[in-house]
């Protein structure tokens, strides 16, 4: 990992009726590559095929976004039957079990896939696991649409899903069976390096994937969080409470010691939450824009006198190419 570095802080007028309070913000935060391009995908199926669009599941978990796309023209379903066989219909960028493109084929519809290629990625390797005649031990959270979506690319059966040390112990496979695990994308590091070491100490005969399925951005803003935490008094952590990747910088903050809180507006903020503390850090789930980052820093400067500072861990460049149907 580069080592951090700092970038100007920002101007902020003093004001000496406040008490001082530093504020470390964290970078890289925010939007990754594969939310840019779930939001982009949204916005130009409405350009392209004009309001609305449905959209199976929140593009993505924050409900800022949502609202917003939902202002110009997304009507955000749960399940296919819910959109008409003549609308447009995208995806979530979290992915979706292979039954829904198939169900939407069927029917005849236009739909635009938003998966996040980095979850594409985890979604062709378990083809190839199976294809290998390997039983996959899926590392993920019950029930997260991600977590769905990667088991429904494999016939029933074929993968276990662990999240704990605990449940590896608790598997019955022998050190005989062709194993295979893979992991959800937006884990924390730490935990599932734990699990993983579990699973190889168990199935000494166990196949990892090629690369870490940990995403770049999940792996880089715990990092930051870890790069600033031990210097703040408390961090506060912009996301969805359905959000992985966000509670995971909460964890990530909790376990150096230093208290965290989840926030998905400004409003949220508790001012009693300031009593004593100096030095103030903040982050952004993937989910996140930085427009919400912006507000959490003016509403703390309605109570305090801010001396704003970035600490950037690296630059993120990753970009991912739109569906061939919005670029032709």
């Amino acid at each position: 990992m580069n080592a951090p570095f700092q970038e100007t802080p920002a101007d902020t007028s003093s004001d000496k009726g406040k008490l001082p309070l530093k504020v470390l913000i964290a970078a890289p935060r925010g939007f990754c590559a594969g939310v840019d391009r779930a939001i982009e995908i949204v916005e130009k199926s409405i350009e392209r095929f004009g309001a609305p669009v449905y959209v199976r599941h929140e593009i993505v978990h924050n409900r800022y976004v949502v609202e917003g796309l939902r202002e110009k023209g997304a009507i955000f379903v749960e399940e296919l039957d819910e959109v008409p066989d003549d609308a447009p219909v995208v995806f979530s960028a979290h992915g979706v079990p292979k039954s829904v493109p198939a169900e939407a084929e069927r029917r005849e519809m236009i739909y635009l896939d938003a998966t996040c290629p980095l979850v594409s990625k985890v979604h062709r390797q378990a083809e190839r696991q199976i294809e290998k005649g390997q039983h996959i031990i899926f590392i993920g959270h019950e029930g997260h649409p991600e977590v769905i979506g990667t088991m429904g690319q494999v016939p029933e059966g074929r993968m276990t899903l662990v999240e704990t040390v605990a449940d590896v112990a608790e598997l019955t496979f022998s050190t005989e069976d062709s194993l295979s695990f893979l992991t959800q994308t937006t884990l924390s590091v730490d935990d599932t390096a734990e699990v993983i070491a579990a699973l190889m100490e168990r199935y000494p005969q166990i196949v990892a994937p090629r690369a870490e399925d940990i995403c770049y951005a999940t792996s880089n803003r715990q990092a930051a969080v870890k790069t600033i935490a031990a210097a703040c008094d408390l961090l506060l952590v912009i996301g969805a409470p359905n959000s992985s990747n966000s509670l995971r910088l909460v964890e990530v903050s909790e376990r150096l010691g230093t208290s965290s809180k989840l926030i998905q507006r400004a409003s949220e903020i508790d001012p009693a939450w300031l009593d004593g503390v100096g030095t103030l850090g903040l982050t952004a789930g993937a989910s996140a824009p930085e427009v919400l980052v912006r507000e959490v820093v003016d509403k703390l400067a309605e109570w305090r006198d801010i001396d704003e500072e970035k600490v950037r861990t690296m630059d993120e460049k990753m970009v991912f190419k739109l569906p061939r149907e919005l670029t032709e």
